[in-house]
């Protein structure tokens, strides 16, 4: 069983921001930065332990340079072209469930300006795009009848992409379950992951001649975890029951999925995309709650794909762990599902954001500056620990980070984002770093292209390297884009 990291500097790191008005989110990434000093206990600053080099750090030739999106969040024509409802615009339209009240419609309209955006990715020099298929817009109640005008969209994606040399990377679910689906039970149910293998299929058998990356489920965690157990996602659930069961059916319709990827013949590459994080022990005499913590955020995902077995730790009623019943789970889990769901895949894609802290008792603690997504508590160097841990605790597989990004400091339109490079800038270090001590690390997606519908959070936060005037539509690249367009160029990332 992995021992939960112990960083007391970065504890106080943050203390020491804040003591001395370092409270800008560019002064706290400095501060976290390699080769900046961290802190003692006492707040102190002491050496570290790594310092990027003076030369710019290069990437292996044929690294992969992409930036992610998804369906819901930036197409928009939610009732365009025979498409049917998702968990999502049924969430949206519940009076207060979305921030500043908005919807999914127009959000970033690319389902009609698709072909501006890939020339948008073409002058920034991507060499992939991540984007995801509304399963509604192909399958308007999740199965039957398949809605042609919906795969003729992405077919035309698809072919603009190839054409302007950009690889597509495609996302079969990110979370916009057809509504007609979560009326017969959703993910809480087994049924939804056969009707997700049966989606899967068509749409390799329309657009698996194009050697994409295709990323069958992403963020399970998320959509199992904030939709079905803390309820502030779609479909709105707040049963710890509903969400286990959601965490086992999404995994199956993976492992489903990469066995019609196998049937199907299609060239290209096919894993899942599991949003991981490192936890931090902030009480090392007690490490107990961090370690359940692990259990629940990390391994109850990476174990079942990569070694065909659940830990025994991530539920229950011990602190940290998601509070279901285990004997429940278990019963879920028929004979066969878990070499189904540890299928091999050709790669792991991973998202990345950054740490916790939990304390003795289970509790979040703050161990890292933080965004204006509050959840997100940024520290570059545990992106570097993360890869880490996979080349060392699980199978060797090819790793692709598909979603690394960071909001602007407000909701307001801006090019200017300061605090957007130097993300991406320490972020890059250390998986450079990673990549010099072994790591199989073949590419690296920012979240994200766009400013987009930020789910809850409607338009209030904004990830994009490219700005979106959600009035006009009018796209502005921000100086990000710039950062990231030249570190495409080189392959490699300066030191500053």
């Amino acid at each position: 069983m992995p021992t939960p990291l112990r960083r007391d500097g970065d504890l106080s790191r943050r203390t020491f921001l804040l003591a001395t008005g370092g409270i800008t989110l560019t002064a706290a990434l400095a501060a976290c930065a390699p080769g900046s000093p961290s802190t003692s206990p006492t707040g102190t600053p002491t050496p570290s332990a790594w310092m990027p080099p003076t030369e710019p750090m290069a990437f292996p030739k044929g690294y992969t340079w992409g930036a992610a999106t998804s369906s819901f969040q930036i197409e928009g024509a939610l009732t365009a072209d025979g498409r049917g409802p998702s968990v999502w615009d049924t969430f949206a339209a519940l009076p207060g469930k979305i921030a500043d009240r908005s919807t999914g419609d127009p959000a970033a309209d690319q389902y009609h300006r698709y072909a501006d955006d890939v020339a948008l990715m073409s002058s920034l020099g991507l060499g992939a795009y991540r984007f995801s298929i509304s399963w509604s817009r192909v399958l308007p109640t999740g199965a039957g009848d398949v809605n042609q005008a919906g795969l003729d969209y992405y077919r035309r994606l698809v072919d603009a992409l190839v054409g302007a040399g950009i690889r597509p990377a495609i996302t079969l679910f990110h979370w916009d379950l057809p509504q007609a689906l979560q009326d017969a039970g959703g993910w809480a149910t087994r049924d939804t992951a056969a009707r997700f293998a049966d989606y899967a299929a068509i749409c390799f058998d329309a657009l698996g001649d194009s050697e994409a990356d295709w990323l069958t489920v992403n963020e399970p965690k998320t959509h199992a975890f904030v939709g079905h157990w803390y309820g502030t996602h779609a479909p709105g659930l707040r049963k710890a029951d509903a969400a286990a069961a959601a965490v086992h059916h999404q995994l199956l319709a993976h492992g489903l999925a990469v066995q019609r990827f196998r049937d199907s013949g299609a060239p290209g590459r096919i894993g899942a995309a599991l949003n991981l994080i490192p936890v931090i022990a902030t009480e090392p005499d007690y490490p107990e709650a961090a370690t359940f913590t692990d259990a629940r955020e990390n391994r109850l995902f990476l174990d079942p794909v990569l070694k065909g077995s659940y830990p025994d730790d991530a539920i229950g009623d011990r602190p940290g762990q998601l509070p279901a019943d285990p004997a429940a789970f278990a019963a879920l889990q028929q004979p066969g599902d878990l070499e189904v769901i540890s299928a091999p895949c050709d790669l792991l894609a991973i998202q990345y954001y950054g740490v916790t802290g939990v304390d003795g008792i289970g509790n979040t603690v703050e161990v890292a500056p933080t965004s204006l997504a509050s959840w997100q508590q940024i520290d570059p160097q545990g992106l570097y620990d993360l890869l880490v841990r996979l080349k060392d605790e699980y199978p060797a597989i090819p790793l692709i980070i598909t979603e690394n990004g960071i909001p602007d400091p407000t909701g307001d339109l801006t090019v200017d984002d300061p605090d957007r490079i130097e993300f991406l800038r320490a972020h890059l270090q250390q998986a450079a770093r990673a990549i010099g001590d072994g790591v199989p690390l073949e590419g690296h997606y920012v979240w994200s292209l766009l400013d987009n519908f930020e789910w809850a959070e409607g338009y209030t936060q904004r990830w994009g390297i490219v700005a979106v005037d959600f009035e006009t539509q009018e796209r502005t690249p921000k100086k990000s884009a710039g950062f990231f367009s030249d570190v495409i160029a080189a392959n490699a990332v300066a030191r500053d």
